[in-house]
């Protein structure tokens, strides 16, 4: 029998993996749209895209290194997250950087939280994780940035999209 730590630092990288499928997602439909509705931003998200993308490569390293299979829940994060990025970039440059903070924000709560169970438990866990955490962080900051205090999009977007964030997490620990 598996000892519970690795068990659970098992089951987090399979999501984080699957978040990191999802992020690219969001990115993805974010600059398919945003060309139109907010062209200045673009270079930025191609930027948090690629990494993402690598950030997956962590995560599908080591998932493979630990010899399990990514989270059920991948494809769906992938299709959520395009569908996602998809409206919020039609909705413009206030949307897309609600949306980044708001995902950014339950993202990064998740991996510190992450790095305190995992600590002395699964140290390949742990430096995966670790490692994706300051880029993680300057994507919040930066959209943080870009938001406009006050504006319709954040009051709207930030609750829900934090909720479905949350969601996603919860369903891929236990599927």
């Amino acid at each position: 029998m598996q000892p519970v730590a690795n068990y659970l630092g098992d089951r987090i990288i399979k999501v984080n993996h699957a978040g990191e499928h999802g992020a690219i997602g969001i990115y993805t439909g974010q600059i398919l749209m945003a060309r139109l509705t907010a062209p200045k931003i673009v270079a930025e998200l191609r930027e948090f895209r690629s990494h993402e993308q690598r950030h997956r490569a962590i995560f599908g390293a080591e998932l493979q290194r630990r010899g399990r299979h990514r989270c059920r829940s991948y494809w769906l994060c992938g299709m959520g997250g395009f569908l996602l990025g998809a409206i919020t970039g039609l909705l413009g440059s206030s949307a897309i950087a609600a949306t980044t903070t708001a995902v950014e924000s339950v993202v990064l709560r998740h991996l510190e939280y992450q790095l305190v169970v995992l600590q002395g438990h699964d140290p390949f866990a742990v430096s995966a994780i670790s490692s994706i955490v300051a880029e993680e962080q300057q994507h919040h900051d930066q959209s943080l940035g870009h938001v406009q205090a006050g504006t319709f999009w954040p009051r709207v977007l930030t609750p829900i999209v934090s909720a479905s964030t949350e969601a996603v997490i919860w369903l891929g620990l236990r599927l």
